[in-house]
């Protein structure tokens, strides 16, 4: 059976498992921290760069709503993609190349969790720039892509102190560390079908060019030499 067969007949328990990845993605921690840390005085959405994410929380609210917000905006991606394979996996049950469909799901429902993450439904459809997301879903759906990117990061972090700069790099090369591995490894070591490598690296590609576009003002302030470096509000 292939990927389209597989679709038609499963349609019903992959919408299913897309939109709970999108509403779990939807808990922006963000929001919420700073709300608790500020008494429900501010939202960080109004405060520094505007963004819902971890760097504008370190920056405008402090380190522990920082940490509790990257905590557990990687926790609620590695949930959404856990029950994604889960519901993937009862689909593909019997089938030839079960963990390739499993993977895929895994993907996929990460990127809906991401989707959530920056276009939050219970937060007015404003939320992050989806990096820390990002990684929870490549640490369940492939950790040796997560690996890689993970030292890819504190590489260019470590040189350069901007987390953007890191960040944009690591969505430039998602799409290319995804298919070395789907290709050169699963696909030639193991057999997996050539359809599970073209829809992991696209779904990968889609994810990168979402995360690149929701970071245009950072490019526009690297390229103006502009971008702050990292620090921290005490």
């Amino acid at each position: 059976m292939n990927f389209t067969a597989f679709f038609m007949n499963n349609w019903g328990l992959i919408l299913i498992s897309f939109v709970v990845a999108y509403l779990l993605g939807s808990v922006n921690t963000a929001v919420i921290f700073t709300n608790i840390a500020t008494k429900g005085k501010k939202d960080i959405r109004e405060m520094g760069s505007g963004n819902a994410g971890f760097t504008n929380v370190l920056r405008s609210v402090g380190k522990v709503p920082a940490i509790l917000t990257i905590v557990c905006d990687l926790l609620k991606s590695v949930v959404a993609v856990l029950l994604g394979g889960y519901l993937f996996s009862l689909a593909a049950a019997g089938l030839n190349n079960p963990d390739a469909i499993i993977r895929i799901g895994k993907y996929a429902c990460g990127f809906f969790a991401i989707l959530g993450h920056s276009y939050p439904l219970y937060f007015r459809f404003r939320g992050g720039k989806g990096i820390v997301s990002a990684a929870g879903m490549m640490l369940v759906a492939d950790w040796r892509v997560f690996v890689i990117i993970v030292a890819t990061f504190l590489i260019v972090f470590i040189f350069t102190k901007i987390i953007s700069l890191a960040s944009i790099t690591c969505a430039c090369l998602f799409p290319v560390y995804t298919f070395i591995m789907t290709f050169f490894i699963d696909q030639t070591h193991f057999s997996y079908p050539i359809w599970y490598v073209w829809i992991c690296t696209v779904t990968a590609v889609f994810i990168a060019l979402f995360v690149i576009i929701k970071h245009s003002s950072n490019i526009k302030r690297l390229l103006a030499g502009e971008e702050k470096k990292i620090t921290a509000k005490k």
